[in-house]
């Protein structure tokens, strides 16, 4: 009896896992509440290095807000950067829009981002800063929804979630199942048992008052991860951060290799490790593909294994599902279904292969994580 239940008892803590993210996702939407009626000037700063395929599209969706008062800041580090193009059409297709260029090679610190947004950021105008990555795309009320929790004084900062509705093939689709199987799910989870501490990086509105007192951006120049320290930091700092349950739209890539994939998601992982030891290695217990395996590996292939993995795919196939369609409505489910478990088994993979180094590959440049998240460049420091 007991070697029956052994595989039951592997796939539990998954399963418990599964069922937690479902209630914490529900409860957060449930309780969305009408936006409050405010709209400070805002400036939204704009770190761009290199052309996305939809990079005119990304940066048109910002200039089409519904929104009384707002600043656009591109920065770029190089002047033969051939995002340049791209950004003076801009410009000249929104004439009404106050829209800046900022081409500044200055390097501050390791986080050449972080760099960008320095620069930037000494041209904004306006008490509130928004920050996006440049492969964001965004609906035309985004700058209403992400300023609005600022009538609060208390609020710091506002993040939001982010999904990928437009997938090019397979490849595209493993990475973005990740944002409704296992960010959403993680996030929704965190924000309920501890609240949220952290910011994500496709979004983040930030008030001028509480990004000074934290040393402004120069704080997070050494950081891999400034978006989780931009966040941590203004929480410790007394700020109440808000989560916006209004979703900005990551553009992915068609013709993205593995290898590629595999570095970022790797990047991802040595810096959730890093930046949360304790809470990323417990993570490891609620990934199902480990747990899935084992039950069928120690039953020795019996029936009770196949079986506890079937139950634990049947129940996350109706999770992710219920993420997918009727949460994060990216619509990625059920059509992308049999994925799931290649995912898992990619999320595995690098969880572990994220235990055992502190090399991580961005933008084609090598850095070294150090303790706490900061990163040095390995050999001599990139032609930006």
């Amino acid at each position: 009896m007991l070697r029956d239940a052994l595989p039951f008892l592997l796939v539990a803590p998954s399963l418990a896992y599964a069922a937690i993210t479902l209630h914490c996702g529900r409860t957060f939407f449930r309780g969305i509440k009408p936006l409050p009626d405010h709209a400070p000037p805002v400036s939204v700063l704009k770190p761009v290095r290199g052309v996305d395929g939809d990079s005119f599209e990304n940066f048109a969706s910002f200039c089409l807000q519904d929104y009384p008062e707002y600043q656009i800041v591109f920065a770029v580090a190089s002047g033969d950067d051939p995002v340049i193009p791209i950004i003076r059409r801009l410009i000249a297709s929104f004439p009404e829009r106050d829209i800046e260029l900022v081409v500044d090679p200055s390097i501050h610190g390791a986080n050449y981002k972080v760099c960008n947004l320095m620069h930037a950021y000494a041209k904004a105008k306006h008490p509130l800063i928004v920050v996006c990555d440049s492969d964001i795309r965004v609906e035309k009320g985004y700058l209403r929804a992400v300023c609005a929790p600022f009538i609060d004084p208390k609020v710091g900062l506002v993040t939001s979630l982010y999904r990928s509705t437009e997938v090019r093939g397979a490849g595209c689709a493993i990475e973005a199942l990740g944002f409704c199987c296992e960010m959403m799910p993680n996030v929704m989870t965190a924000l309920k048992l501890e609240g949220l501490s952290f910011a994500l990086g496709a979004s983040m509105a930030v008030r001028r008052e509480a990004l000074e007192k934290i040393g402004g951006f120069e704080a997070l120049v050494d950081y891999l991860a400034d978006d989780y320290q931009l966040g941590n930091m203004i929480f410790k700092a007394g700020y109440r951060l808000e989560l916006s349950p209004f979703f900005v739209e990551s553009m992915m890539r068609g013709d993205e290799k593995l290898s590629e994939l595999l570095s970022r998601q790797l990047r991802w992982g040595r810096t959730m490790r890093v930046s949360r030891p304790g809470g990323y290695l417990a993570s490891g217990i609620t990934l199902p593909f480990p747990g899935a395996l084992l039950a069928v590996l120690i039953s020795g292939f019996s029936a009770a294994g196949w079986g506890a993995a079937a139950l634990l795919y049947l129940v996350r196939s109706v999770v992710s599902t219920a993420y997918s369609r009727t949460l994060v409505k990216d619509r990625l489910l059920p059509r992308w279904l049999w994925l799931v478990p290649l995912r898992d088994a990619l999320s595995f993979a690098v969880w572990g292969l994220s235990l055992i180094g502190n090399r991580v590959r961005w933008r084609g440049d090598l850095f070294e994580l150090e303790k706490g998240g900061k990163i040095v460049p390995l050999g001599a420091t990139p032609d930006r």
